[in-house]
């Protein structure tokens, strides 16, 4: 339920805190307390009362003892004090006090604000922490005209919700409806997503609803029926979906889906590792949580809701039978990124194994089908099938990128693409991702050729750093490169300062000419994406595409987009060149070797090259 009125937002929920007239009215789902008690907090001064228990674990009170601006805490048992599970604010941390916000308090600007279609969509996904100096939401907004200018249409904000200590990538947060307060109040972030709505930019941003982090997480000792008994993921104890008292649990994630939607206008949510999230329900919480959002705004204004999804299951992102639109907007395309990843780097260990035999046809079928996996056996995931048919889907419904924050930082160093691959080999795979159909993300810093490394790094308590600290060293083990202890000795600790520092970027330097090459590029075709591509995207046929792999290294694309336009891709990404390629120079968009196809009779693809066509297909 949403409480908006003349620029303010408030999403109301049937548990924390929230204001009434003169009243704080708090709520917390105990089901395993024999009793709750409330501590107010206003300066030196604390004071108890007592909650009463309410039907099916619920505790609640409503006092006039408490006002925006008081720290709180729950009392569990008269022995545990612990925050609020649905704090909007933890000002001392995830093992500090929660603090009563008043959602009103910000004044919106943004009230015109419709939103953007999907088709105009470019990611550019950023950790608020390390992407300037600041590290912060102010910080990111200082940089937004920066991404305008750039061509960008959405940035992607990894996980904000608190987590411990000063630094993290956010997928170990613990208070879910709490921006971290290293990064800022709830109002600076509100003032980053009014400031980018503004200048015409949508806010996404990275949730995290398939684990808790392993501090500053206390359900565990009052509601140890959060936790599945059944189910398990690699980052421990599953999430409960789907067995006794889960009805609780799935309002939980729902709401604060709504939350971030309705209270902080965010545009659309990328949901982190939905594979890990085992629920045997029917229907399950990704198809029951897209359907309240779904129901919840209608035609108000553009929500996206983006999926990772290791398992390829296509049949979230297609509507369903009723054709009411539940289904999730795109997923996260990491078939895309592997094959140009094992092209550019010829690495074929851990994961990339699967794109080793013929990447340039996977290629192929990833810019043309979806997926490269849509049911096939994948060897690195011991031979077991892998994905669902996507040919019937619209281009738009898969994410491509070079680089994302995963696919740096889980390697040892967490090196970029630059530190990799040749510049011809990046420029010919950035020509090819950015005027594809599919809507294209860049990882902070990549306009600018960014050789900065953004390497795993997190701020845990004492009791959990050393085996932080060894567990990442000892995942690469398996690795040849890393089979000496010494060797993995290298691998930068997690909880060192300085490993966090690598990360932040440097923005006084992105004008050496290197970087200016760079920057110019990606401006270059990010403005023909959206003069000459875009508009061509919506309701385009899902037949009308293909691909021919011309040689080992050499592929030719086609697509028949809206308004009968004919988009054709040809791409060398080997060393040799390439003799025989048919397409009329009138009717290229773009080349890598402009000066290559200035002439009627040449058709040879040099190594490392990409010619784009755009032309206007007459009727039959």
């Amino acid at each position: 339920m949403t409480d908006s009125s003349s620029g303010h937002s408030c999403h109301q929920m049937p548990f924390g805190a929230e204001l009434l007239d003169g009243q704080v009215r708090f709520r917390l789902w105990a089901p395993a307390a024999r009793t709750v008690d409330l501590h107010l907090k206003d300066g030196v001064h604390e004071k108890a009362e007592s909650m009463s228990a309410l039907a099916d674990g619920w505790f609640g009170i409503t006092t006039e003892s408490a006002q925006p601006g008081t720290y709180y805490r729950f009392c569990i048992d008269g022995n545990t004090h612990i925050p609020d599970p649905v704090s909007r604010f933890q000002p001392e941390d995830v093992h500090g006090p929660s603090e009563v916000i008043d959602p009103h308090s910000w004044n919106w600007q943004d009230a015109h604000w419709q939103g953007r279609p999907w088709e105009e969509t470019v990611i550019y996904e950023l950790h608020v922490g390390s992407f300037t100096a600041e590290g912060n939401f102010a910080g990111v907004l200082k940089k937004l005209d920066h991404l305008v200018n750039l061509g960008i249409t959405a940035i992607e904000l990894m996980p904000v919700a608190d987590f411990p200590g000063k630094c993290s990538w956010g997928y170990d947060g613990v208070s879910l409806f709490a921006p971290d307060s290293q990064y800022g109040r709830p109002n600076e972030l509100k003032a980053l997503i009014d400031a980018a709505h503004a200048r015409n930019l949508m806010v996404f941003l990275d949730v995290v609803y398939n684990h808790f982090g392993p501090e500053g997480n206390y359900l565990h000792l009052y509601a140890p029926q959060f936790f599945s008994t059944k189910h398990h993921t690699p980052w421990g104890a599953a999430i409960n979906f789907d067995g006794a008292h889960s009805h609780w649990v799935r309002q939980f994630f729902t709401h604060n889906a709504l939350f971030w939607l309705n209270e902080y206008h965010i545009d659309g949510l990328r949901l982190d590792a939905v594979h890990a999230i085992a629920d045997d329900s029917q229907p399950d919480i990704l198809t029951e949580l897209s359907g309240h959002v779904h129901q919840n705004f209608a035609n108000e204004r553009h929500i996206h809701l983006i999926l990772e999804n290791d398992d390829n299951a296509s049949r979230y992102l297609t509507h369903n039978i009723d054709n009411n639109g539940n289904a999730y907007t795109a997923q996260w395309n990491d078939d895309s990124h592997h094959t140009l990843h094992v092209l550019l780097t010829n690495e074929v260990s851990g994961y990339y194994a699967d794109y080793a035999d013929n990447p340039v046809h996977q290629l192929g079928r990833c810019l043309t089908e979806g997926f490269a996996y849509q049911g096939e056996q994948s060897a690195y995931r011991n031979h077991q099938p892998r994905g669902e048919t996507s040919t019937h889907l619209p281009l738009t419904a898969f994410v491509s990128f070079l680089q994302n924050h995963d696919q740096i930082g889980n390697r040892a160093f967490g090196e970029r693409i630059q530190s990799l691959a040749k510049p011809a080999q990046i420029r010919a795979a950035v020509a090819i991702l950015l005027l594809a159909p599919s809507p294209p993300l860049l990882f902070m810093g990549e306009e600018w050729g960014c050789r900065q490394p953004f390497p795993f790094f997190c701020d845990f308590g004492a009791d959990l750093a050393d085996a932080v600290i060894n567990g990442r060293r000892e995942e690469f083990a398996r690795f040849p490169e890393f089979s000496d202890p010494a060797e993995r000795e290298r691998i930068p600790n997690p909880m060192a300062v300085d490993t966090f520092e690598q990360a932040i970027l440097n923005w006084e330097n992105n004008d050496h000419p290197d970087h200016l090459y760079w920057l110019d590029l990606y401006r270059e075709l990010l403005d023909l994406r959206h003069r000459k591509i875009i508009p061509h995207l919506p309701d385009s046929p899902t037949q009308t595409k293909g691909f021919n792999q011309l040689d080992v290294q050499v592929m030719n694309a086609y697509w028949t987009l809206k308004h009968n336009i004919r988009l054709e891709l040809f791409a060398n990404l080997g060393e040799a060149s390439f003799d025989g390629c048919n397409f009329l120079p009138q009717t290229i968009l773009y080349t890598t070797h402009i000066d290559r196809f200035n002439q009627a009779n040449n058709h040879t693809l040099p190594p490392w090259s990409v010619v784009w066509c755009l032309s206007k297909r007459t009727a039959p």
